[in-house]
């Protein structure tokens, strides 16, 4: 008989679908009525694994409904929606895939930081409301250079150093600051507010959760200035969003590309009118390539747990 898992979230590919399909009897949440009715209580006693999102996580209180649960797999890098310490103390395994989205997600924080400095969006706009057309001034649009410019980059793990790789290449010094020691200790500012002093562009890569809600707060944001720009690929949470709208607004800081946010898919209305913003939803690892192998790494962990053998990606 095949284990049983529950799959939680709405985004699966036909791929990933065909594969959990293959080893494991799934129960899809979306199509189970809500915790507590009859059809999700006939399912959950014989529920043995989950597999999820970054971004939906597991909750206490569904983990507390599924007494035969042995593993947590995630769709993605970040755990912070996962309660870790609940599931060590319940001797459930965590798992997530790391690696295979590295490159596409560094690729797509510099197209975001692209996008954002030379204001693509609105040049985007300016073509097709036949502004060009009509010889409308582009006087509004502050584009900026790269070449020369410091790059901050918050969070210098795997996706930080392949975005710093890749900022390189267009003649960017690269910052970096973490709490613990990196590589290139040289390259390491001595605290996060010092990194966005120094920094033109600061790009936020760390890992979300308690320990990095709120990170970026009024004061990081005041010290990057009036002409820097802010990137968060890595989560909503660690910006007081409230602080960054009204330093957009008022022109204590230059622009923000945001592919994340605090109430996702919330977007404070006032953001949506800011020029000098570029917003997009979540999808850093949005490529059929990255994809395709984070669901074929998420199910190759689910496989090898009820085969008795070594996890590929386990979460310490």
């Amino acid at each position: 008989m095949k284990p049983s898992i529950l799959v939680l979230g709405s985004v699966w590919s036909d791929d990933v679908r065909e594969q959990v399909a293959q080893a494991f009897d799934c129960h899809f949440m979306k199509a189970i009525p809500q915790a507590g009715d009859a059809a999700f209580d006939a399912i959950a006693g014989s529920i043995r694994g989950v597999l999820t999102t970054g971004t939906v996580g597991v909750t206490p209180a569904l983990v507390a409904q599924l007494p035969r649960l042995e593993i947590v797999t995630v769709h993605g890098v970040g755990v912070d929606a996962v309660p870790l310490s609940l599931l060590a103390e319940k001797g459930i395994h965590v798992t997530n895939t790391p690696d295979v989205l590295t490159d596409d997600v560094a690729d797509f924080a510099v197209l975001l930081l692209l996008s954002t400095v030379r204001r693509l969006p609105v040049l985007d706009r300016y073509v097709r409301a036949g502004d060009w057309l009509a010889k409308a001034p582009l006087g509004h649009v502050q584009a900026r250079a790269l070449k020369g410019k410091v790059a901050g980059i918050v969070g210098f793990g795997r996706i930080g150093q392949a975005v710093a790789a890749r900022l390189q290449g267009f003649g960017l010094q690269i910052r970096y600051y973490q709490r613990s020691p990196g590589p290139a200790p040289a390259q390491r500012s001595a605290s996060l507010l010092a990194l966005a002093q120094e920094s033109d562009m600061l790009v936020l890569c760390m890992p979300g959760g308690a320990d990095t809600q709120g990170m970026i707060d009024r004061a990081i944001i005041e010290a990057l200035g009036p002409e820097g720009t802010l990137i968060n690929i890595a989560r909503g949470t660690v910006v007081d969003e409230a602080a960054l709208l009204a330093a957009l607004q008022d022109g204590r800081l230059g622009a923000a590309g945001l592919d994340v946010f605090e109430h996702e898919p919330q977007v404070p209305q006032a953001l949506l009118a800011l020029d000098n913003v570029v917003l997009t939803p979540h999808v850093g690892s949005f490529t059929v390539e990255a994809r395709r192998a984070m669901g074929a790494l998420a199910v190759a962990n689910l496989v090898a747990h009820f085969n008795g053998e070594p996890l590929p990606t386990p979460v310490d």
